[in-house]
C-alpha cells in the first residue's frame, strides 16, 4: 500500500509556528519547553516563504555571534525558502529527496500554505511498520 506524505506527516496543528521577529532567546526557550527540534517561521506576506529554525541553525548563529544572541531574531537565521513537498507525494520520493539532499525535515506545502512537516523520524516509523507487518 502506498503511503502519501499527508498520511505520515506531523500536521500543522501540532507544529510550533513563530513570527519572523521572535528573538532567538525566545525561540530557544520554546524549543526546550515544547521538547521539539525545530520551529516553523511564518511567512511575511501571502506570497512569501515559510522559514525553518532548528537547533543546528541556532547553534551556528550562537557560535558566529560569540554567544550574543540577543540581537538576533528568527528572520536573521531561519532557512528560507525551505525545501518542501506536496501532501500528495508518495513518501518514498520524499524519503529519497531527504537522503539525496542530506536533510532531516521537509515542510509540507501546497498552494503556498503549510500543512505540516515531514521528518526522518516520521519516515522511519512508517518503514518499521512495513517491516513488522
Amino acid at each position: 500500500m502506498k503511503k502519501l506524505v499527508q498520511d505520515v506527516m506531523t500536521p500543522k496543528e501540532r507544529l510550533i509556528i513563530v513570527t519572523q521577529t521572535a528573538t532567538i532567546r525566545k525561540v530557544l526557550k520554546t524549543l526546550q519547553e515544547k521538547n521539539v527540534k525545530s520551529v516553523i517561521v511564518e511567512k511575511n506576506s501571502q506570497n512569501g516563504a515559510y522559514g525553518l529554525l532548528t537547533y543546528k541553525n541556532i547553534l551556528q548563529s550562537i557560535i558566529a555571534e560569540d554567544g550574543d544572541i540577543d540581537l538576533l531574531n528568527a528572520y536573521d537565521i531561519m532557512i528560507s525558502p525551505t525545501i518542501s513537498v506536496s501532501r500528495k507525494l508518495d513518501v518514498k520520493y520524499a524519503a529519497k529527496m531527504m537522503v539525496n539532499s542530506s536533510i532531516k525535515r521537509l515542510l509540507v506545502i501546497d498552494d503556498n500554505e503549510i500543512y505540516g512537516i515531514l521528518t526522518m523520524t516520521d519516515i522511519i516509523e512508517v518503514l518499521m511498520e512495513s517491516i513488522d507487518s
